[in-house]
């Protein structure tokens, strides 16, 4: 938890609050939760920066597989801001949704240009991915499968996403690099690059703003380099301000309503919907917890409060995407920006949901934050997360190994489902190799066998 998170409530009158403890307060449990309106609007905003990206990479990806980029654009801001304020109005947390980058990749190539399906069919298999997680989240399938979370496997899961931030904000701005050589697969990049260089400074910026409680240190970091690449930096340029979004160009339908659910119902398809919801179930739940985590949103059991909203908000948002001509919807773990800066409500998430609506209307200015200025902000958040090693019990080695083996392989394999599979198996062996059998219940050997089954199958992503 940061700094900004663990100050008291600076007052509750209006120069704070907006209007103090008014309706919204109140709705949101804002003061309860030892946070104000303008942090949670601070924090709301600073979520947008660090995941705005994804309305270019998710549309480049499925253009590529022929998808109308135009029409995918706006699929991807109505997705996000339907499930962002689904989960800030519902579930009253502070994680945004959007199109998941590795679902959106697993569509695009794995599905239309590596199975030859048709683009219609893809979002077939996605409304009906939506369908099936839905299900399961209702059902209380999902939030069984959190309660069976083992202690390390959790904390590994927190451990492991920080470190993945940090592999990936470092390989966006070049300074850690894949190894065009042998040896090891990454190698140091060109640590005197304008990119690396804003972004290492931004970092140590948020280091200080954050020890003198400078109120949306973070946001302004990302603004203060924002425009100082507006100045020097020819690859950031201004394309103006506003334009129309489109539904679609000439020569392309419309996406919305065209997802084929009777061809992804074929047998070549439905292996590609299971792998989609197996891959969301670990990936978006371990996401939801480790943000709920991080903000203080569990209760003394250890689970999230409005755990169930927040999962049936999570994968209804993905049938609404489906609809709309986007990817697999998820909870964004950028939404750890925003808690770093301070969110603890769903008044955060409600921010980044309506902030996508507007960004439909001014996708110039949008682009105009380079990668490099959101770099410092997800290095920062993937720092904080590892602080999670310290709630590793040591004395219980066994779970405590299994939790280390979560972190190290889910940066090592790039996949979070990958690093959770490996972490239950190895606690459920190392449980009965020891003689701790006992220690293990259903649940937790359950999910282990389905895990292992699952990738021995070779459905994993």
């Amino acid at each position: 938890m940061s700094d900004t998170q663990a100050r008291p409530v600076v007052g509750s009158g209006a120069t704070d609050d907006f209007g103090g403890n008014g309706v919204i307060d109140r709705y949101f449990d804002i003061s309860s939760r030892g946070s104000t309106q303008r942090r949670e609007v601070v924090a709301g905003v600073t979520t947008f920066l660090a995941m705005v990206y994804s309305v270019f990479v998710v549309p480049g990806m499925l253009g590529r597989a022929g998808f109308d980029t135009s029409a995918v654009f706006v699929a991807v801001c109505l997705t996000t801001a339907f499930g962002s304020l689904l989960m800030g109005l519902w579930a009253k947390l502070p994680i945004a949704i959007g199109c998941a980058i590795s679902l959106t990749a697993f569509t695009a190539f794995g599905l239309v240009l590596g199975k030859g399906i048709a683009p219609a069919v893809a979002l077939g298999a996605v409304f009906l991915m939506g369908l099936v997680f839905t299900a399961i989240s209702v059902t209380g399938v999902r939030s069984w499968i959190l309660r069976n979370l083992p202690a390390g496997v959790a904390h590994g899961t927190g451990i492991g996403i920080g470190l993945f931030l940090l592999l990936i904000a470092s390989n966006d701005v070049g300074l850690v690099v894949k190894n065009a050589g042998g040896g090891l697969p990454l190698a140091l990049g060109h640590v005197t690059a304008f990119p690396v260089i804003m972004s290492v400074i931004g970092l140590a910026a948020i280091f200080g703003l954050e020890r003198r409680r400078v109120p949306g240190g973070i946001l302004l970091v990302v603004v203060a380099i924002s425009t100082i690449g507006l100045a020097l930096d020819p690859g950031v340029k201004f394309h103006g301000v506003f334009a129309l979004p489109s539904l679609s160009t000439p020569g392309h339908a419309s996406l919305i309503g065209a997802m084929d659910i009777k061809g992804a119902l074929s047998v070549a398809v439905l292996p590609s919907v299971f792998a989609l919801v197996m891959t969301a179930v670990f990936d978006a739940t371990g996401t939801i917890r480790a943000v709920a985590g991080q903000s203080g949103q569990l209760d003394e059991k250890g689970c999230i409060i409005n755990g169930g909203r927040a999962l049936t908000a999570d994968s209804l948002s993905s049938i609404f995407s489906g609809f709309f001509g986007g990817a697999p919807a998820a909870a964004y773990i950028e939404s750890s920006v925003g808690v770093a800066a301070g969110a603890k409500t769903g008044l955060a998430a409600a921010v980044v949901g309506l902030l996508f609506l507007v960004v439909m209307f001014f996708s110039p200015l949008a682009g105009l934050v380079p990668s490099y200025a959101t770099a410092p902000a997800l290095m920062y958040v993937g720092l904080l997360m590892l602080s999670s090693v310290s709630k590793l019990h040591m004395d219980d080695m066994v779970d405590s190994m299994a939790g280390l083996v979560t972190a190290v392989f889910i940066v090592l394999t790039a996949n979070i489902v990958t690093g959770i599979m490996l972490g239950f198996a190895t606690l459920v062996i190392g449980r009965i190799v020891s003689g701790e059998w006992r220690k293990l219940n259903v649940g937790t050997v359950s999910i282990a066998v389905v895990l292992v089954a699952f990738y021995a199958g070779g459905w994993a992503i």
